[in-house]
């Protein structure tokens, strides 16, 4: 995410990637921290720190793995769980869209889950780069609006205060 995107093809979804990204969303800025953990169990002892921490999640299954679909429901919940709420910003994202040839998951189950679990759905796909950053961009709206209803914005805050505001995003 950082720099060019290049799409790896040999990319190891069992190492733990981080990115900080600086962008502009809406003409505002804002930087992702983002931690990819591709859902490896490995990862499950930090899971939870990171949940603690984090302002919005992009919950991503791919769409022709049936097993990644059904754990997000379990992601959401333990979210959810470690924030002690009821709701949360969360952004459902099945990824590798382009593949739909290998598809096990369709776009209504994809939709459908996103309506249960009361969020926003988008396919993606790396490797075309359909929707990747409209994902994160959208999440980024998600928890602003949050943030906004959780805490009404004071005075207009100096420029100092607005460029330290990040948004920490976490992939699982």
């Amino acid at each position: 995410m950082v720099g060019k995107s290049y799409f790896v093809t040999d990319y190891d979804p069992t190492i733990e990637d981080s990115y900080t990204k600086q962008c502009v969303i809406d003409e505002r800025a804002a930087r992702l921290d983002i931690l990819d953990t591709a859902g490896q169990e490995e990862f499950g002892a930090m899971r939870e720190q990171y949940m603690r921490t984090g302002e919005g999640f992009l919950l991503v299954f791919s769409v022709t793995d049936r097993g990644s679909f059904e754990e997000i429901y379990k992601f959401q919940r333990q979210i959810l769980r470690v924030k002690d709420r009821d709701e949360f910003p969360m952004i459902l994202v099945g990824n590798k869209a382009d593949l739909d040839h290998q598809r096990q998951v369709t776009q209504e189950e994809g939709q459908q889950l996103a309506r249960q679990l009361k969020v926003t759905y988008m396919e993606a796909s790396a490797k075309i780069r359909l929707n990747v950053d409209q994902a994160f961009h959208e999440l980024v709206r998600v928890v602003r609006k949050f943030q906004e209803q959780e805490c009404p914005p004071s005075p207009e805050p100096t420029r100092k205060e607005k460029d330290k505001k990040g948004c920490h995003c976490v992939i699982f």
